[in-house]
C-alpha cells in the first residue's frame, strides 16, 4: 500500500516545471480574454452562483455537484485580483434549511438526496445516535454520510453544505457513520436465526432446503495495486429477496475465489465449528434426503453443503441429459439474485459505483459493507428499490471468474443430482 502511494510522487523539480507550464497556460488563456469577455464571463458566474444559492434546495443533488464544479472551474479563469470566495457562508447550512422547510414540501425530497423516506432516516438515527461522540454534530453528520454515500460528493461540497469547519471534519463524519453503521447494523447479518424464513423463500422457487447463493461483486479501483483487472472483490452470500445474509469483502481480484471462500467465517462456520447449515434435510417425492445447502457459482468447489452448476470438459462432451440442463437453467436464475443485489447496491450508492484511488483501498471494504447493511435495512423499512442500471456493468464477470480446480465432492454429486431430479420433475408436471 505504500510503494502504491509513492509512485506518483513527483520530485522538486518536476513540480516547479509543472507549476511554472500552469502558470504560462493560465496567463495565455487570460490573455486570450478581452475585457468585455471577463466581464461577460464574471455576471454569467454571478448569475449561477445566484441561481444556485436561491435553488439549492430544489435542485437534483447532479445538478447541484455540476453546477458548483463549473463555477470553481469560472472561477479559476478570471483575473487578479481575486474575486471574493465562490460560495460565501450562507446564514445556515443547506442542511439545517432543508430540515426547516415544511413536511409538505421536505417529505418528497428525502429519497431525492438521501435515498431514503424521512420516517426510516429518523429510525436509522434512533439506532446509531446514541453512540455518536460528543465531538460530531449526530443528525447533520449521518445525513452528510449519506449524501456522500448516494451521491460521490466531495468532502469539501459536503463542508459546505452540511456545515462543518472543514473538508478534515466532514471526512472524519463520514467514516464515523461508516463504522457505527458496521458495528449497529452487522448483527443482522446472522441467518441462522432467519433460517425458516430464508428456506421457505426458495422453496417458491423450487429449490428444497435451499438457504442462499453466493458469489461475488467487484469494485473498481485505479491502478495496479489490487491486480491487472484493478477491483475489490466481496464474496456475499443473498436470499430469496435479494438481502445479504455473509459478507467478506476487500479480496484483492488475484486471489482465486475458492481461496477465498477457505479464508472466510461463512467457511469456518460450516465446515470447523459446524454452526451453520446443520438443520433437518428435506425428503423429495422419490424418497431422496437433501440436506441444507447453498448454491455456489462453478468458480466455487462442489461441496456437500455448496452446491456448484454442471460442468463439462472436453472429454466428457458438451451433451446435458434433461434434468441437468433443469438444474443450470434454476441455478443460473439464483445466482442472478447476487448480481442484482449488488447492482442495486451500487445504484442506490453511486460512491460504490465510481473507481476508486489506491490510497483509499484500505477504506473500500468498510465503506461497502455499509452500502450492503443500508440495503438490508432500507428492505426491512419498505423502502422502495431502484429499478434502473441493477445489472453489473461489468459485463464479462462471468469470464473473469475462473472454474474451480477443486476435485468435485461425490457427496455433493449425489445431492445435486438429487436435486436436479426434483426440478425436472417439477418442470414435467408444469
Amino acid at each position: 500500500m505504500a510503494a502504491g502511494k509513492g509512485r506518483g510522487k513527483a520530485t522538486p523539480k518536476a513540480a516547479t516545471a509543472a507549476s511554472k507550464r500552469k502558470t504560462k497556460k493560465c496567463k495565455h488563456q487570460n490573455h486570450l480574454l478581452t475585457p468585455q469577455l471577463l466581464s461577460y464571463l464574471s455576471s454569467a458566474t454571478s448569475a449561477a452562483h445566484f441561481f444556485l444559492l436561491r435553488n439549492d434546495l430544489f435542485l437534483l443533488p447532479s445538478q447541484c455537484l455540476s453546477l458548483e464544479s463549473l463555477l470553481c472551474s469560472l472561477y479559476s479563469l478570471l483575473p487578479s485580483p481575486p474575486p471574493p470566495p465562490p460560495f460565501p457562508p450562507s446564514p445556515s447550512p443547506w442542511f439545517h434549511r432543508f430540515i426547516s422547510l415544511p413536511s409538505s414540501i421536505s417529505d418528497s425530497l428525502w429519497p431525492r438526496f438521501f435515498r431514503m423516506s424521512k420516517p426510516t432516516f429518523c429510525q436509522l438515527f434512533s439506532t446509531l445516535s446514541p453512540s455518536f461522540p460528543p465531538t460530531l454534530p449526530p443528525d447533520s453528520s449521518l445525513a452528510a454520510a449519506l449524501f456522500r454515500l448516494a451521491h460521490g460528493a466531495s468532502y469539501k461540497f459536503l463542508a459546505r453544505r452540511f456545515g462543518f469547519s472543514s473538508s478534515a471534519d466532514a471526512c472524519n463524519a463520514f467514516y464515523t457513520v461508516c463504522k457505527l453503521i458496521n458495528d449497529k447494523l452487522g448483527n443482522a447479518l446472522d441467518f441462522q436465526s432467519d433460517i425458516s424464513r430464508i428456506v421457505v423463500g426458495f422453496g417458491w422457487i423450487s429449490l428444497p432446503n435451499c438457504c442462499g447463493v453466493l458469489g461475488f461483486g467487484r469494485f473498481d479501483v485505479d491502478g495496479q495495486l489490487m491486480g491487472s483487472n484493478g477491483s475489490v472483490l466481496v464474496q456475499a452470500l443473498v436470499d430469496s429477496e435479494g438481502r445479504f445474509l455473509d459478507i467478506s469483502a476487500g479480496w484483492p481480484s488475484t486471489i482465486k475465489p475458492e481461496s477465498i471462500l477457505h479464508q472466510t467465517k461463512l467457511f469456518s462456520r460450516v465446515e470447523e465449528s459446524r454452526e451453520l447449515l446443520n438443520g433437518p434435510s428435506y425428503k423429495l417425492s422419490d424418497g431422496c434426503s437433501v440436506p441444507q445447502y447453498i448454491l455456489g457459482d462453478s468458480c466455487f468447489p462442489l461441496l456437500p453443503w455448496l452446491i456448484t452448476p454442471y460442468e463439462r470438459s472436453n472429454e466428457e462432451g458438451d451433451s446435458f441429459s434433461s434434468p441437468e440442463k433443469e438444474f443450470n437453467a434454476v441455478h443460473s436464475r439464483a445466482m442472478g439474485l447476487v448480481k442484482t443485489a449488488f447492482g442495486r447496491v451500487k445504484a442506490r450508492w453511486q460512491l460504490l459505483s465510481k473507481k476508486w484511488k489506491e490510497g483509499s483501498v484500505e477504506f473500500m471494504p468498510f465503506v461497502i459493507v455499509m452500502g450492503c447493511l443500508l440495503h438490508n435495512f432500507l428492505i426491512k423499512c419498505s423502502e422502495p428499490l431502484p429499478e434502473e442500471n441493477v445489472e453489473d456493468s461489468r459485463e464479462d464477470q462471468d469470464e473473469l471468474m475462473p472454474v474451480s480446480e477443486e476435485e468435485a465432492d461425490e457427496c455433493g454429486r449425489r445431492i445435486r443430482d438429487a436435486i436436479a431430479l426434483h426440478l425436472n420433475r417439477v418442470s414435467l408436471r408444469k
